[in-house]
């Protein structure tokens, strides 16, 4: 497995395990947060240093994920 297929995340299950949230709270910021998720035919994907980053930048401009409701 290269780097960029183990950088990649498969799916709202694999994105909420990384994020350490239930799928359906991945997939809610995903619509109201900009979390940074594409498609991959008809499955949506992330990479793992995308949404790291994310989340740092989020942390560094002082700002908190809303709470997704689940």
């Amino acid at each position: 497995m290269d780097t960029t297929s183990a950088d990649l995340l498969s799916g709202w299950i694999a994105i909420g395990k990384h994020l350490g949230m239930k799928p359906d709270a991945a997939r809610h910021l995903a619509r109201t947060s900009g979390l940074p998720t594409f498609k991959l035919g008809k499955t949506v994907c992330a990479r793992r240093s995308t949404l790291n980053a994310w989340l740092a930048e989020r942390e560094a401009a002082g700002r908190t994920a809303p709470e997704a409701r689940t």
